[in-house]
């Protein structure tokens, strides 16, 4: 990329950021909790008409949409984000949706409603420039990321075959940095299953299933190594009937969070092994979503290439692993150049002050042109 492209792209997303402003406004009053297949609807059909205005060809996967950008053939470029948020339709009562010039807050704008906005910016930008994606753009957009991607994360495998590297349109770190590493996440639900009995006339004839679950939930914590490796987050128990009757049911949603693929084999086995402690109790552990771990990895010329870019635009851009998980967890797993964090810089991902910085929308947007005009496949130089 040319320092007079640099340049020009800069210009032309400052320019553009009126329309982000307004972009983000509207996506964000269209509020789209996961799970919620009319909310779902609303917001994509906005999204899926913003991406036919910047030149795309979008297509329906159930509730989710890949659009194409630049050239119909060879190897793409592929952008992975999603459109569900993890804030109920209404949220918006108490958190309103507010953008000062400075500071955008409100559902979704950091998490990540503010990602899909800076591609649509650097879409136009490209196109106001006169330039074109040197490889195609594929982006795929999911509706059910927050919980674990169930259907979305298909559609992502799907598009993985000649992507020369995925972008992430997550949020970044709190100080803009990428993610070039993510843990492995897993959802696991402990069941237990007891036998009920009067608490009163025949508490012997009953096996309680909440004490028991109890007990396997301090043997699970011990199976967690000490060594910082594994992240363990009892997120939901639930069990029993009533106070006057020993309980035949009890059931925890465990969060595990793992640094290595050899830490997630070692506890998710030792977790699956797991024995009653009480004659009459079954214990099942069930996976309800997983994320497999993306290692960072020693030397990373994709970050270097997208540093370069950003240098060219005056900006600073740096990497470093995150703790949380996301749908660029599975080509990173694969060994696939894999860059996640393309947001606009900001805070408060699944928290009340949710805000984006504003002017994070044109600089983002201005990177993300630049790596569509300059790929990483040209690190060597070949387009000058």
């Amino acid at each position: 990329m040319t320092p007079d492209l640099a340049a020009a792209l800069t210009g032309a997303t400052a320019r553009l950021l009126g329309f982000g402003r307004a972009r983000l406004r509207e996506y964000a009053l269209a509020e789209s909790p996961s799970g919620d297949a009319a909310a779902l609807a609303r917001c994509a059909a906005l999204i899926e008409a913003g991406h036919r205005e910047a030149g795309g060809a979008v297509a329906r996967e159930g509730e989710h949409l890949v659009s194409r950008f630049g050239p119909e053939d060879g190897p793409h470029l592929l952008l992975v984000g999603h459109y569900d948020t993890v804030w109920p339709v209404g949220r918006l009562g108490a958190m309103p949706y507010t953008d000062d010039g400075t500071t955008i807050t409100g559902p979704g704008t950091y998490d990540m409603k503010g990602g899909l906005v800076a591609v649509e910016m650097a879409l136009r930008a490209l196109r106001e420039t006169g330039t074109t994606p040197a490889r195609q753009v594929r982006l795929v957009v999911v509706a059910d990321e927050e919980v674990g991607s169930p259907t979305g994360g298909a559609v992502v495998e799907r598009h993985l075959d000649g992507a020369v590297a995925v972008l992430g349109l997550e949020s970044p770190h709190p100080d803009g940095a990428l993610k070039n590493a993510r843990r492995g996440s897993v959802r696991l639900r402990l069941g237990v299953r007891g036998r009920e009995a009067h608490a009163a006339l025949d508490p012997g004839k009953g096996v309680s299933a909440v004490d028991e679950l109890i007990d396997q939930l301090a043997v699970a914590r011990g199976v967690v190594p000490a060594d910082g490796s594994t992240l363990f987050n009892i997120g939901r128990i639930e069990g029993g009937r009533r106070a006057n009757v020993v309980a035949g049911e009890a059931s925890a949603e465990i969060g595990l969070r793992f640094a290595s693929a050899e830490a997630e084999r070692t506890v998710l086995d030792a977790l699956a092994a797991l024995e009653p402690v009480r004659t009459g109790a079954a214990v099942e552990a069930t996976v309800l979503s997983a994320r497999p771990t993306w290692p960072e990895r020693p030397g990373d010329p994709l970050l270097d290439h997208v540093a370069g870019v950003g240098r060219l635009l005056g900006l600073r851009i740096t990497g470093r692993p995150a703790a949380g998980a996301g749908d660029t967890n599975l080509p990173g797993s694969r060994g696939l150049p894999t860059l996640d964090g393309f947001g606009p810089p900001g805070r408060g991902a699944h928290a009340a002050d949710e805000a984006i910085r504003v002017a994070g929308l044109a600089e983002r947007a201005a990177l993300l042109a630049g790596i569509m005009a300059f790929p990483p496949d040209d690190v060597t130089g070949d387009r000058g």
